[in-house]
């Protein structure tokens, strides 16, 4: 039992340092957002909701430059104020944003935060186990090695989640009669939209899958489905 002492210990210590992390995200995201109010969209969401037979679902605006969308640890689906911009400007409709939605509501919905939980306390117990044998051998850049190797595993597990995320969003799009055309469309125009397509980034080290290989999956999926 001792001897498993220091491993319980890096658990705990991973799993407490999630859960202030994630309670200092969702605490953050609720001080600096308002609920949607727009006429499209809720509509859209209507029809999912309506389709995982839900009464509503209820999206808040994150007052952020940035394009994108997020589910709180608690829950919660956010689209942020730069995301609706660029609707205003034309650039995204509607139905893409509601697949934004439906993404972030497979996060919610295959319980990926506590699953992230889970793989956190992980990763640090095979960071710091990993740099204790590593260093005995490669001192100094022992921790470096360990530090990638579980940066990797961690960013192997979120793509993971990704993928999954984008199946359960597919499948509520046609399930809501909206379809999974505007889901690709927007993955299409992503690197335009955020300013960078992930060239140059080492594939092991993608916390998301490459947009390529998601349309893929997508598009295989819908295949299958109308088959």
């Amino acid at each position: 039992m001792l001897k498993l002492l220091p491993v319980l210990l890096m658990l705990a210590y991973g799993y407490l340092m999630f859960r202030f992390s994630a309670a200092q995200t969702a605490r953050h995201l609720r001080e600096n957002s308002k609920p949607l109010l727009d006429a499209g969209l809720t509509e859209l969401a209507r029809k999912m909701a309506a389709a995982l037979e839900l009464p509503q679902i209820r999206v808040n605006i994150y007052d952020i430059d940035a394009v994108n969308g997020l589910a709180s640890p608690d829950g919660q689906i956010y689209l942020t104020r730069g995301f609706l911009q660029r609707r205003t400007k034309g650039e995204v409709s509607d139905e893409e944003l509601a697949s934004v939605i439906a993404h972030e509501l497979g996060h919610v919905a295959l319980g990926h935060s506590r699953r992230r939980m889970i793989d956190f306390s992980g990763q640090n117990a095979v960071f710091m186990m990993l740099s204790a044998l590593l260093n005995r051998f490669l001192p100094g850049i022992g921790v470096l090695i360990a530090r990638g190797i579980s940066s990797a595993l961690m960013a192997r597990l979120s793509r993971r989640d990704e993928f999954e995320a984008d199946a359960y969003a597919a499948a509520l799009l046609v399930k809501a009669g909206i379809g999974v055309e505007p889901q690709i469309s927007l993955f299409e125009k992503l690197p335009k939209l955020t300013g960078s397509d992930g060239s140059g980034v080492p594939a092991w080290t993608r916390s998301h899958p490459q947009t390529r290989e998601r349309i893929a999956a997508i598009r295989e999926m819908a295949a299958r489905w109308q088959a």
